[in-house]
């Protein structure tokens, strides 16, 4: 199958799974989830600072010399190799990462751009991150051929895109596997195979272990139940405000929507805010049961939903009861026991 000619990946809508109460009016529409691009786009939809860069390329790409650019440029042409038959290979790190036909990881850079798909990599960093040629690209089983495209780059020669985001080998993968350009900088990523930045899926939370039963056994009232998947907790800023069954914090995103129900969190976002799995009715205590409903994700991960919003944890709670993701970025917000967002700063 022949690469097919596209610029960009709209963002696709998430299937719901409902539970039997249904999740708002069906005539309200999605929410737009297309980001911005770059290190802006995770501190505006993520809640966090962007990642410093030690230059404009990163720190194992240097900026062009002036004098040296048109060597430099024919350098990193040569270099410029068609993909061949794409794969999706599965990293332990990173999870599902885009490799090309040797099995070499495919990468992106934070300031290119995808809407329209432009390259800001030439030069010396070209030479430290060889640019996919555009060619005989078959996009990998189970991917969408129409998110392979290809951009014109600035020497005219044209180079693979993927979701809009143009795609580079780095020079320091010497095998299929290799991932050492991830993170290079703070503005280079693996490609996942939508042409996002790799992220391997949160694994879903542990049971919770059975509490010690208390003195005398089975005479003072036998085991106690184990703790529930859900519960309410009071804090002192918060009031009353719903943690999992290890006591840490639950959240919401405002960028996610209820009618229809979707979560916009995703890749590097959902890596720092973990979904929720689902918790039977049975094991959430003091939670309004309205619209407590379950959520299929696109990444293939259920997620649990209460008055049909999504809900998550923060990876910066680091006990139960820290509220540190309470208010980040403006987007971030502990959630009441009717699932409304609770505010207060």
């Amino acid at each position: 199958m022949g690469m097919k000619r596209g610029t960009t990946l709209a963002a696709a809508a998430i299937v719901v799974v409902l539970a039997a109460t249904a999740c708002g009016p069906a005539e309200d529409k999605a929410a737009d989830t297309t980001k911005p691009v770059g290190a802006a786009a995770a501190a505006q939809d993520y809640g966090k600072a962007p990642a410093a860069a030690d230059n404009a390329y990163g720190s194992d790409g240097a900026a062009p010399a002036a004098d040296a650019a048109g060597d430099a440029a024919a350098a990193g042409a040569s270099n410029a190799k068609p993909a061949g038959q794409l794969a999706v290979a599965q990293n332990d790190k990173l999870g599902p990462v885009l490799t090309d036909s040797a099995g070499l990881t495919l990468y992106r850079f934070d300031k290119d751009t995808a809407k329209p798909p432009k390259s800001n990599c030439d030069g010396d960093c070209e030479k430290t991150w060889p640019v996919v040629a555009a060619g005989d690209a078959i996009a990998a089983a189970g991917i969408d051929p129409a998110v392979l495209g290809e951009v014109v780059r600035s020497d005219g020669s044209k180079q693979l895109t993927v979701g809009g985001w143009p795609a580079y080998r780095y020079s320091k993968d010497a095998k299929a596997g290799d991932v050492n350009g991830q993170g290079v900088g703070g503005v280079w990523f693996a490609l996942a195979a939508d042409g996002k930045k790799a992220a391997k899926a949160a694994a879903p939370a542990a049971p919770a272990a059975p509490a010690a039963p208390p003195a005398g056994g089975a005479e003072a009232g036998g085991a106690a139940e184990a703790a529930p998947g859900l519960s309410v907790a009071k804090d002192a800023k918060l009031g009353d405000h719903i943690v999992d069954g290890k006591g840490m914090t639950v959240y919401r995103f405002k960028k996610d929507t209820a009618w229809p129900m979707a979560s916009n969190c995703t890749g590097d976002c959902v890596a720092k805010w973990p979904v929720v799995p689902p918790v039977d009715k049975a094991n959430a205590k003091g939670i309004v049961e309205k619209g407590y409903s379950v959520l299929d994700r696109p990444d293939g991960m259920k997620q649990q939903a209460i008055d049909c919003w999504p809900v998550y944890t923060f990876t910066g709670d680091k006990k139960p009861g820290d509220i540190n993701g309470q208010g980040v970025g403006g987007t971030w917000y502990a959630v009441s026991p009717d699932g409304k967002l609770i505010t207060v700063q």
